[in-house]
């Protein structure tokens, strides 16, 4: 990844933290003002999508890319394409969803607590490359990663 899109993740993480901070605003609680919460997320959200975006394709592993990353609302969506060999949509589907889920959701909670935490939610979606139809859809937020990640 690039030094711009961690000095983004720094910034989103620095505002995050300053909320939690400033004299008995806590994000955790939900004390701190919905609206203003809600728009500062969006403005983090669009930031950290446009940053990531910027460094696109990105080859994860040897059947995963990482086509696109959108702002939606308070939600960062990623998007991959997934090379499923001589596999069809429908056994990738059967087979790998449930090992899938498992594996993004431990990882999302591990890698964006903070963000989880503030109330931005992650989705990733994995398309096959071959046929572009969507494989799996996962949505996280916060109560996800209830007894996962400690």
């Amino acid at each position: 990844m690039t030094k711009k899109f961690f000095f983004i993740l720094f910034y989103a993480t620095l505002a995050i933290a300053s909320a939690e901070n400033t004299s008995g605003i806590q994000t955790r609680t939900g004390d701190f003002p919905v609206h203003e919460m809600k728009t500062q997320n969006k403005k983090i959200v669009s930031l950290v999508a446009k940053e990531i975006s910027q460094t696109l394709p990105q080859v994860i592993d040897k059947y995963t890319t990482l086509s696109s990353v959108v702002a939606k609302d308070i939600t960062l969506v990623y998007t991959f394409n997934i090379n499923t060999g001589s596999k069809s949509d429908t056994v990738v589907k059967k087979e790998d969803r449930s090992r899938m889920k498992k594996a993004v959701t431990v990882g999302v909670c591990q890698s964006s607590r903070k963000f989880l935490e503030a109330g931005i939610n992650t989705s990733y979606v994995y398309l096959s490359a071959k046929t572009k139809v969507e494989l799996f859809r996962f949505d996280i937020s916060q109560k996800d990663c209830i007894g996962l990640v400690h």
